[in-house]
């Protein structure tokens, strides 16, 4: 997992609430247990046919930053979503609130997941739409720094940004303290010395 610490991204506007795992990654594509090749399907519903949305629109090409409505990521608990989104070059998902399963898998995966309150999250949204918005998103600090020097504050797990800083998956992390680990399965596997009981 790549490390994250500070992105300055143009910001990518999806004003919709409630969107599902299925919208961020169609079933039919769910061909592959791989994390590769998904992003080119991300979105698929929603850009076939529609010329003017976001992710077909050539302003937004290389933007790493989406912003969304409230509950992004609802629906199933398909890891596919997050591997669609960080394959289409998307590192940081913006929005009011997110649904338990995918942040958590979001987490796993090196996609930042920031919660700002819905007037911070409009206010994006609507400059997003209004003209190219590019924001500072530093994961250390968990600020996200608008063009005009203003900084709206986020919270994040203590745990999932040390992970993230360090590009730690769940199993680096394990590893991490593998010497620990070893020392206290054998420390359980040589059991108390009953000898020096009630002495």
């Amino acid at each position: 997992m790549d490390k994250f610490e500070t992105l300055k991204s143009k910001v990518i506007p999806l004003p919709m609430t409630d969107i599902d795992t299925d919208l961020i990654i169609p079933a039919q594509f769910l061909t592959s247990i791989s994390r590769e090749g998904f992003g080119q399907n991300l979105f698929r519903r929603l850009r076939d046919g529609d010329p003017n949305f976001p992710f077909n629109l050539d302003k937004f090409k290389g933007a790493a930053v989406l912003v969304a409505g409230n509950n992004f990521g609802c629906g199933s608990s398909r890891e596919h979503a997050v591997w669609a989104l960080t394959g289409a070059g998307i590192k940081v998902v913006i929005a009011p609130s997110f649904a338990d399963i995918f942040f958590s898998n979001s987490a796993k995966n090196g996609l930042v997941l920031v919660t700002l309150t819905e007037a911070q999250n409009n206010r994006l949204l609507a400059e997003a739409q209004a003209g190219e918005l590019e924001v500072t998103v530093d994961l250390q600090a968990q600020t996200v720094t608008l063009p005009s020097a203003e900084v709206f504050n986020f919270d994040f797990d203590p745990f999932r940004k040390h992970c993230i800083l360090n590009g730690l998956d769940d199993i680096d992390y394990i590893l991490s303290h593998k010497e620990k680990i070893e020392t206290f399965r054998a420390g359980q596997v040589a059991g108390p010395d009953c000898t020096k009981v009630g002495k």
